[in-house]
């Protein structure tokens, strides 16, 4: 299965630096236009489905690039990280390497610990490649699930921290997914 993962276009608490959580926004006019020059990218891919969190961001950005191409189907497992009370403030207020850390799996402030992230995003993978094993699916997700699936695609070791580098916004990337050989 190839698999094009997708982070939601800009919103406005993204512009802003705040921690967005499920606070559930509309892009703002940059996001709007990044998710059309990422579709002008994507227009002549083979598309069998897309999947994309619940939340109107991501959404929004799917109907953007998809538009009537295929079935967009809501999954609550591709929504964004719980961010308990951090929601809304500074990013400088959230450390991120303390959340990031898995056998820390550190749940402070009532955020979603990244354990449960991981397990809810392995079940998503399992599930769509049972039902597209030869197909090209596009998932349209939040950083935080963007990057745990990225993870557990490329078959990262779970231990220690995890966070990996910055996801910006409308960032699109391709993978090859397939069946672990059982040894």
């Amino acid at each position: 299965m190839k698999i094009i993962l997708v982070r939601h276009g800009e919103t406005e608490e993204n512009f802003l630096c705040h921690i967005q959580g499920r606070k559930n926004d509309l892009l703002n006019d940059g996001g709007r236009r990044q998710c059309k020059r990422l579709k002008s990218k994507l227009n002549d891919k083979k598309i069998d489905a897309c999947y994309m969190s619940p939340l109107v961001r991501c959404v929004e950005t799917a109907m953007i690039l998809i538009g009537e191409r295929v079935e967009m189907i809501s999954d609550q497992r591709l929504i964004d990280r719980e961010m308990g009370y951090l929601e809304g403030k500074n990013k400088q207020e959230y450390n991120a390497y303390r959340f990031w850390d898995y056998d820390l799996n550190w749940d402070k402030f009532h955020v979603e610990p990244i354990q449960d992230v991981f397990m809810r995003c392995s079940e998503f993978l399992n599930d769509i490649l049972e039902h597209h094993e030869n197909d090209t699916v596009i998932v349209v997700t939040h950083s935080v699930p963007y990057r745990a699936i990225r993870h557990l695609i490329q078959g990262t070791e779970l231990k220690g921290n995890l966070l990996d580098g910055f996801i910006d916004n409308c960032q699109c990337e391709e993978f090859e997914y397939q069946k672990k050989k059982s040894s």
